[in-house]
């Protein structure tokens, strides 16, 4: 080491420092997120527990369900009810359960892509220290070549110097080598999440407009139907149709009419609360149930989506219908009325 300059010594220990400084940050921030990782798989074990609970139960009242069936008298008629709700009541639970599954795989999923970000820049940091080291390789060997006339023991020593970055510089590039595969095993594995997020949204929501599809909506207005007897027994479910989707299609397009839907879809969701579930029911149709609010009030929030529509796409415009709930309603009478509703103010 006596022949390597000291300004090319005391150069590679700061940036020799400055790697092991940064690599350690690095470290500390993986730990970090994969604690945090721990937690959410720790969150995710008990909604999949409590996912299995719901199970049971609904398994409990289809077979209630299915000792009652048919009914022959009063009894076995208010028993086989009762099995009734007890699995629609399952079913909206686990479905409750699996949205909340879902936000915790979108959350593990951008604590997973933070902890792929630190791996890049650790083997980024790593990448630069062989370099820095491979460097000071080239300095050691041409100074060794200038060392004829040295006596044999200090020409031993270099020898044996330069066989010893040898197999450093054969080390370095066997763990750079099992670092591009763990980038690739990365990359792999981010891809893998990505789609499985994607395939658990698609399940839930309409890939289109981000509204809830129709299957898992009309478990969501049910629920909301059910939640309003047991409270207020407030709730108007809105009918929303858009208008001359059809004539943008044919005029302009299916990709002007789809940005349309896209269009209505965000005024209806920033005019109404986040818990409002929305429910594309067709194709160019939306139902809105706005719980614990009078009439006028959801009409004037209906309207308010309807201005903003109007100023984010001049001209669009969306007819709508209102319907109030009843003591004798099911899902069904209330959509169709608020439909008929729609239909009736069309004509007027």
């Amino acid at each position: 080491m006596g022949l390597i300059p000291r300004w090319w010594r005391s150069s590679r220990e700061e940036a020799d420092r400055i790697a092991s400084d940064a690599d350690q940050t690095a470290s500390e921030s993986d730990q970090t997120d994969s604690d945090t990782d721990q937690t959410l798989s720790d969150r995710d074990q008990v909604a999949a527990e409590a996912d299995q609970r719901v199970s049971d139960r609904d398994q409990a009242a289809a077979d209630l369900e299915f000792e009652t069936t048919p009914p022959k008298d009063p009894k076995r008629t208010r028993a086989h009810e009762e099995a009734q709700v007890a699995r629609g009541e399952s079913t909206i639970a686990r479905a409750a359960t699996g949205v909340v599954r879902t936000l915790i795989g979108g959350e593990r999923e951008a604590h997973a892509d933070r902890r792929d970000e630190i791996a890049r820049g650790r083997d980024a940091t790593a990448d630069a220290r062989d370099a820095e080291a491979e460097i000071a390789d080239r300095v050691a060997e041409e100074m060794l070549e200038t060392t004829h006339g040295l006596d044999p023991q200090a020409a031993e020593a270099l020898e044996t110097s330069a066989g010893v970055r040898k197999r450093a510089a054969e080390a370095r590039a066997r763990a750079a080598t099992d670092r591009r595969r763990a980038a690739n095993d990365r990359e792999a594995a981010a891809r893998d999440r990505r789609l499985l997020q994607a395939e658990v949204q698609r399940s839930h929501l309409d890939e289109l407009t981000g509204a809830y599809r129709r299957g898992m909506g009309e478990i969501l207005l049910r629920h909301e139907i059910e939640r309003a007897r047991r409270s207020d027994g407030v709730l108007t479910f809105v009918f929303v149709d858009v208008d001359k989707l059809k004539e943008t299609n044919d005029s302009r397009g299916h990709v002007a009419g789809d940005a349309l839907l896209r269009d209505v879809f965000a005024s209806l969701q920033a005019r109404l609360r986040p818990y409002d579930p929305i429910v594309r029911w067709g194709g160019d149709e939306f139902v809105c149930p706005i719980a614990g609010i009078t009439l006028e009030e959801a009409k004037r929030r209906i309207e308010g989506a309807q201005t903003d529509l109007g100023e984010l796409r001049p001209g669009a415009s969306i007819s709508t219908g209102f319907a109030t709930l009843r003591q004798s309603d099911t899902l069904a009478t209330l959509v169709e009325r608020a439909d008929a509703a729609l239909l009736e103010g069309r004509k007027r």
